[in-house]
């Protein structure tokens, strides 16, 4: 299974992509999953002999084979199959803020807690406006 932008297969992020927003379908049921997920983690590794500071890194995520954090979702994907779900990237962002701030009004503005037609079960964010406002 792969991940779809604009109906176009994607088998690598563009280089500014510091995560994206994504939608999984159940093409069983219609059942959707509003998520974001990160490009690259941030890893450390012990200080050098003689100094204080962890050696920090950065390390491609697994957004790959990436199926989102749903209990409910993961059962059904165990359940049925990956073959029977469709991942579809909505939005690259270019900032952590962006990216909860866009992944937050896509789960708002689609409704996803107000019906049983969403996975989601819960809307967390905490967004600062300084990584969302274009100067």
């Amino acid at each position: 299974m792969h991940w779809t932008y604009q109906g176009k297969d994607i088998l690598e992020l563009p280089e500014d992509c510091v995560g994206f927003v994504y939608l999984i379908t159940n093409t069983t049921n219609g059942r959707k999953y509003i998520g974001k997920k990160l490009a690259k983690f941030k890893r450390s590794k012990a200080p050098l002999k003689g100094r204080r500071n962890r050696r920090r890194y950065k390390v491609e995520s697994d957004w790959q084979e990436y199926y989102g954090s749903s209990d409910d979702l993961t059962m059904d994907i165990k359940r049925l199959g990956a073959e029977n779900f469709e991942r579809e990237i909505l939005f690259y962002c270019k900032s952590k803020s962006e990216l909860s701030y866009v992944e937050a009004r896509e789960q708002f503005s689609r409704k996803v807690l107000e019906t049983k037609d969403y996975y989601n079960g819960h809307i967390r964010v905490r967004v600062h406006g300084k990584g969302i406002l274009k100067s």
